[in-house]
């Protein structure tokens, strides 16, 4: 038993000389004057261990924004914050039936994802697809339409919280690990019809000891694909802490052959910074895959009917909400740097309200799908056969 001990006490040690990751959401400094056009340049400076490497140099830790970005970025994080407390109060109220997993308190993933790639790059996910959905060219009313389980939601109120797609957003998906090969295999289409592009498939830490995900690993390092392998770690894969469930919780490091970056996942300019460099790797040098990890954390449960709190104390949740939250953190920065007012911000957070329940007013004016809706979505529009048949053999719909 003593040995015993000492092996899961090692476990947790951090290797001698190895600083850990920095998960402020608020350490990062601005080194240059904030010119008068805001959507001009400036440079600000991360916290020397916002990042750590493994076998790949960190990104630079100088980073270009702007005013308009960094607005931007605030705005955006403050809606699909709104979006998922409406989305909560709606489950609650048991119009959103079935599973329903929020992102709330991992934001900076999401946004500072999408700030830094390009439209045409393509992004899947695991459970917490809301935001992604939005930012991929989805709507708010399209996400509450679809969690109420209504006409107006964005697959036609037939797929629910963990089936929403746009064009370049390749949904949330519900077999835990399952997105990481089909995100492989999108990065396979996209370098054979000769795209400079990238996919990013991103899974949390509950779903990194999947089979599938080292198969393909393999098969984008072998190929040499221009796949990003996302790790979302909050912390908790469902209600077991990463240290009860993996061996090595260095997430960024288990891509054998394939490099890895692990990333201050609650400042949102470090994140960015993270992509950006990603997106350079694997598309402008083209040196195929990359694993980035997103330390992060969420404030609510795994789902909706998980409390949160009986494998976590209540006081570590209001810690992380306190001192380490990515609104609030690049709220500080925006008023320390002069680029807005504390009440220029509060008019944003009205805005982003207001989009939200507008959004959740839609929704619930929106009809459910017709009986003949079973019939729809089934094949790509222009390939559907010219018959098909249900459940009993007299059961056939004509296109």
């Amino acid at each position: 038993m003593a040995s015993l001990a000492r092996l899961r006490l090692s476990r947790k040690l951090p290797l001698r000389g190895v600083r850990a990751i920095q998960t402020s959401a608020d350490t990062t400094t601005k080194i240059q004057e904030t010119p008068e056009d805001s959507s001009k340049p400036f440079a600000v400076k991360l916290h020397e261990d916002s990042f750590r490497a493994y076998r790949c140099e960190v990104p630079e830790l100088e980073v270009e924004v702007s005013k308009d970005q960094l607005l931007t970025m605030y705005r955006q994080m403050q809606l699909v914050r709104r979006m998922e407390m409406a989305a909560d109060a709606l489950y609650k109220a048991k119009l959103v039936r079935g599973f329903c997993h929020l992102a709330t308190g991992q934001e900076a993933v999401s946004v500072g994802l999408e700030h830094g790639i390009v439209p045409q790059d393509r992004v899947i996910t695991a459970y917490r697809c809301h935001p992604f959905a939005v930012l991929r060219g989805g709507s708010v009313a399209g996400v509450m339409g679809e969690l109420l389980g209504r006409q107006s939601g964005m697959s036609h109120g037939k797929g629910g919280s963990m089936h929403i797609f746009t064009p370049t957003f390749f949904g949330g998906n519900g077999i835990v690990g399952a997105q990481v090969p089909v995100g492989a295999g999108v990065a396979f289409a996209q370098k054979y019809m000769g795209e400079k592009h990238a996919t990013f498939a991103l899974y949390g830490d509950g779903a990194s000891n999947q089979g599938q995900v080292f198969e393909a690993f393999n098969m984008a390092k072998l190929w040499n694909l221009p796949t990003i392998f996302v790790c979302e770690n909050n912390k908790y894969g469902m209600g077991t802490s990463a240290e009860r469930s993996s061996s090595n919780t260095e997430y960024f490091t288990r891509g054998d052959k394939i490099p890895g970056l692990q990333v201050n996942g609650m400042d949102i300019i470090a994140t960015l910074q993270a992509v950006r460099y990603a997106r350079k790797w694997a598309v402008e040098e083209e040196k195929g895959p990359l694993l980035l990890e997103f330390v992060t954390y969420r404030y609510g449960g795994h789902s909706m009917s998980d409390p949160g709190t009986t494998y976590r104390t209540r006081e570590e949740v209001q810690r992380m909400r306190s001192t380490q939250d990515p609104i609030r953190g690049l709220q500080r920065y925006i008023e320390e740097w002069g680029l807005a007012s504390e009440q220029e911000l509060k008019a944003l957070d009205k805005d982003a309200k207001a989009e939200v329940d507008a959004a959740v007013q839609v929704a619930k004016a929106s009809p459910e799908p017709k009986s003949e809706d079973l019939w729809t979505d089934i094949y790509y529009k222009g390939t559907e056969p010219p018959t098909m048949r249900g459940r009993e053999r007299e059961e056939v719909h004509h296109y």
